[in-house]
């Protein structure tokens, strides 16, 4: 069995939709599926089980002899989440039981970080271990997850495979739930929808002009490919990368949108919200060596192409991956 915990969110359940895809359903999915919004992205996936996120540790200890690997996907994820004992137990606590699990039973890890542990990227944006301790997150989510990959590091015992991925800016299906923490790729394709037309977020920083804000977006789909060839060819344990080695403007994005959907670009600025406005990220791009020195070869998505598929092949029909 392959255990998926978040299997209720955005990209795990792109994750467990993959997964399927390449013939894998002996799926143990975890998660608080409590929501009802979420219930599309796993209700139809092919699994063995479903089981609460609270009740997870218990049902390991007594299953772990058949399963394979754990995908820890699972976390508080809004970046703009104002609660640090919340973080403090999703995100940092609960993740150490797992890793510590993973050791005591002998099991394979891959976890989700977070390019928000990169702060203003004032290190760069190296997924080398020794430039960890010193990057200085700008919220309080990345820093749980970069909190959490120092712990990691620090320990003496590890699972005997296991890999920390750092994800960039991730758009694609199964994000309808995610409301104001969803891509701009939605926010886009809704505004467009309903008004014609798109308000990006004005630039406060002189060094970029509105819109030229620059992020690294990686679609959901790409991501899931990286995760099955780590699960199964199991390269050297560590932190790695996940975006496409390529930064590219919110303008670059919404243009792309606007054109998926075939609607005339009429596009205007607003200021950044006043409550993420000075912890906001100007540029990432991640350097994405490592992954290709692991052995994975396989070319990163497009921007074009990955807003045209989104567009054409879900956000048209509300479809789900």
């Amino acid at each position: 069995m392959i255990v998926v915990t978040g299997a209720a969110g955005f990209i795990a359940s792109c994750l467990t939709g993959a997964l399927n895809e390449q013939g894998y359903r002996d799926l143990v999915l975890v998660d608080d599926f409590s929501r009802t919004d979420k219930k599309p992205n796993y209700e139809r996936k092919k699994y063995v089980a479903l089981v609460e996120r609270s009740d997870f540790f218990g049902w390991l200890k007594d299953n772990h002899r058949y399963v394979e690997l754990i995908f820890h996907l699972g976390a508080r994820s809004a970046t703009t989440e104002a609660s640090a004992e919340v973080l403090q137990t999703l995100n940092l606590g609960y993740s150490q039981r797992v890793w510590e699990m993973c050791v005591e039973l002998g099991l394979p890890l891959i976890y989700a970080s977070s390019a928000a542990t990169y702060g203003g990227g004032e290190h760069g944006y190296s997924d080398r271990h020794e430039l960890v301790e010193s990057l200085v997150p700008l919220n309080l989510y990345g820093k749980s997850k970069n909190d959490f990959d120092k712990w990691a590091l620090k320990q003496p015992q590890a699972p005997f495979f296991w890999a920390g991925l750092k994800f960039f800016n991730v758009y694609g299906p199964n994000e309808y739930h995610k409301q104001r923490m969803a891509s701009v790729v939605l926010h886009a394709y809704n505004q467009i929808r309903q008004t014609g037309s798109m308000k990006l977020f004005r630039s406060h920083n002189p060094a970029y002009p509105d819109g030229g804000q620059m992020r690294d977006f990686v679609y959901v789909k790409d991501l899931c490919d990286v995760m099955i060839f780590l699960m199964e060819e199991r390269p050297q344990s560590g932190i790695y990368n996940m975006g496409t080695g390529k930064a590219r403007t919110f303008l670059d994005l919404t243009k792309s949108t606007f054109r998926a959907m075939g609607v005339p670009e009429n596009i205007s600025y607003i200021d950044t919200p006043a409550d993420i406005r000075e912890k906001y990220q100007y540029f990432t791009e991640a350097d994405m060596g490592k992954l290709r020195s692991a052995g994975y070869t396989k070319a990163f998505t497009s921007l074009e192409s990955g807003v045209e598929d989104y567009v054409a092949r879900y956000l048209a029909s509300h479809s789900f991956l």
